[in-house]
This record gives C-alpha cells, sequence and structure tokens, in this order.
C-alpha cells in the first residue's frame, strides 16, 4: 500500500483529482490523503466520494503553530509553511507505516514501484530539481525539490520530519534570505545532517519543464519513455511535475518559459491537458461557480499578447489557445 498526501485549494482543484486518477491508473493499492485548502475544494471533494482518497479540512488539520504563523504569510508561503505538518498529521493520526508528499500539479504515467524500491534500507526519499544547465536555479532555490519526498515511521524518519516543521514554522518566505528559500531549501544539506537519507537515482522520477531538455520522450508499449541525450540511456517516465503551467482568461494556456520540443507537447502536456479537461467536467458537475482550473487568477491583458510574441521568438515563452491542446 502506497500512502500519499498532497494538498490544494479550489484553483488547483482540477490538477488535484488529475493527480489522484492517475495514480488509479498506475497503483493496485494506494490512498491519498488530500488536505483541502479552502471550502469550494473540501465540499467538491468530498462530494466526489473517492474511494482511496481521505479529504481533510483546514480545521481537522491546522494546530495553534500553524494558525500562528498564517497571517504573515501568503497563501503559496503558507502552503509550503504547512508541507511537512501533512505528511506529519498523517503519520501520527493514521498510523501509516510510510508518507509521501506530492505537489498537486503532477501526472503519473507509471507505476511509482521503482522509486519505492530504491529506497529499501532508507527512512527518507528526497528527489534532486537535476535542472538542464541552461536553467539551473539550485543556488536559488535549493538542490532538492519539495515534489515526492517520503518519510518512513521510524525514528530517522520523524527526527528529519519534526526538524523540517520546526524550521518552517519558524522561517517559510518566498525570499531568499541567509541560505533559505521556502521550504526548499532546508533540504540542501540532509545527505549529511541525517542518517537513513536517499537521493532518487531514477531519472523517471521528477521530470519537470527544468529538466526535460536533457532527454528525448518516446512511447514504448503505450507507456511513455525518456532517453538522456547524454548517455542514451532509457527509463519510463514515472511522473512529470507541470510547474509553470497555468490557465489565462479567454481560453488561453501558458507552460512558462522554458524551451520544450513538439514531442514533448504531444506525449506529455497533450495528454495531460486532456486528463485536466476530464477533472473539470467532473468537479463542474458539482458545482460550476468557478473555474476549476484556477484561470480566473490569471487573466489575459493586453501585455500577454506582446510578451507571448517576445518569448515566442525565442521559443521560451509558450502560450497557446487551448484549442491546440484538445486535438
Amino acid at each position: 500500500m502506497y500512502n500519499f498526501c498532497t494538498l490544494f485549494d479550489s484553483n488547483y482543484l482540477s490538477r488535484g483529482l488529475t493527480l489522484y486518477r492517475s495514480l488509479e491508473k498506475v497503483c493496485d493499492t494506494f490512498h491519498l490523503y488530500i488536505f483541502a485548502f479552502d471550502d469550494k475544494s473540501l465540499n467538491v471533494l468530498n462530494e466526489l466520494q473517492l474511494s482511496h482518497a481521505t479529504v481533510i479540512s483546514l480545521s481537522e488539520f491546522e494546530d495553534d503553530e500553524l494558525l500562528s504563523v498564517k497571517p504573515s504569510r501568503s497563501r503559496a508561503e503558507y502552503c509550503w509553511t504547512a508541507t511537512s505538518s501533512t505528511i506529519l498529521f498523517v503519520i501520527r493520526k493514521y498510523g501509516v507505516d510510510r508518507c509521501t508528499y506530492l505537489d498537486a500539479d503532477m501526472m503519473f504515467f507509471s507505476s511509482p514501484k521503482p522509486l519505492f524500491d530504491e529506497m529499501t534500507g532508507k527512512s527518507i526519499l528526497i528527489t534532486e530539481h537535476r535542472y538542464s544547465p541552461q536553467y539551473n536555479k539550485e543556488s536559488l532555490s535549493g538542490k532538492y525539490c519539495v515534489q515526492f519526498v517520503a518519510f518512513n515511521n521510524t525514528e530517522q524518519g520523524l527526527t528529519a520530519l519534526q526538524w523540517w516543521r520546526d524550521r518552517c514554522i519558524e522561517w517559510c518566505y518566498a525570499r531568499h534570505e541567509d541560505g533559505k528559500f521556502g521550504d526548499q531549501q532546508y533540504l540542501d544539506d540532509w545527505m549529511s545532517r541525517f542518517k537513513g537519507v536517499h537521493e532518487l537515482q531514477h531519472l523517471g522520477g521528477g521530470m519537470a519543464a527544468w529538466n526535460v531538455q536533457q532527454y528525448e520522450v518516446f512511447l514504448k508499449n503505450d507507456t511513455l519513455w525518456g532517453r538522456e541525450k547524454t548517455t542514451g540511456n532509457e527509463f519510463p517516465v514515472i511522473f512529470y511535475h507541470f510547474h509553470y503551467l497555468r490557465f489565462l482568461k479567454p481560453d488561453m494556456i501558458e507552460l512558462g518559459r522554458r524551451l520544450l520540443s513538439n514531442e514533448v507537447l504531444q506525449r506529455v502536456y497533450f495528454p495531460y491537458y486532456k486528463e485536466l479537461e476530464i477533472s473539470a467536467e467532473k468537479i463542474r458537475r458539482i458545482d460550476d461557480s468557478f473555474d476549476p482550473h484556477g484561470a480566473g487568477n490569471n487573466n489575459f491583458t493586453w501585455k500577454t499578447p506582446l510578451l507571448y510574441l517576445y518569448r515566442k521568438i525565442g521559443g521560451i515563452y509558450h502560450i497557446y489557445p487551448r484549442s491546440k491542446f484538445a486535438l
């Protein structure tokens, strides 16, 4: 049994549901503990009655320490602050042997078993950004990405997890200060700070816009595979992190400012968009009073076409009509 947790509000609801549905396709047994960060997401998730999920409200989750710092954090900063606490909450309340945090804007393409197989004999699993050289932000964002972080319910696991939670309560902001950034740079020295930490080696765990330039993607037996350009090594793509993807009004979608090949668009982003639309339709049947993609927060203004033209010339700013992704 794989036990995961994630957190999101109604602006990320279609992403969170797509994450859940992808796990249904690739895992024989799993459970996803979903922390609903607003009432709209809570109500819809409860109505969906997801058979492999437990939905947890803020009123159930938040404790005095989290509430004491909440007013001083932005929405994103508070989500980062709470990440370690969600993992600790699941382990303590539900007594699971292991809990793995997942960012909501990810989709699984194949079973995570190879990732957990690497963790044998260890208590903590962390994943590198593996930045492409032209996009290397390790000095600013940290070596490791808080996207797929696993902790065993052991002394080693809980020691590191409690330390991380305490640090995030003390300081967790969207700025660089004294070697810190959000909840992420705290992980940089874990290989030496804590015992039982494993750094993921499987290249299929953690593909994203900031590193996909190093790989070719292709289908083998209807499964998405990657091939390292420098070595030719092949591997199944386990999950892709769709950070930077956002919906704009009217009816536009942005994929960020990194180079993305046509193969990546067609084999990674097009299928993801299709799944997002399926999730959105399920949500709208329950509550059509808001946009489950969160497009209302990202308006298409007169400046957007200028940015589009400027970035499009360099091939690094991807804004497309949604109809392109519906093909």
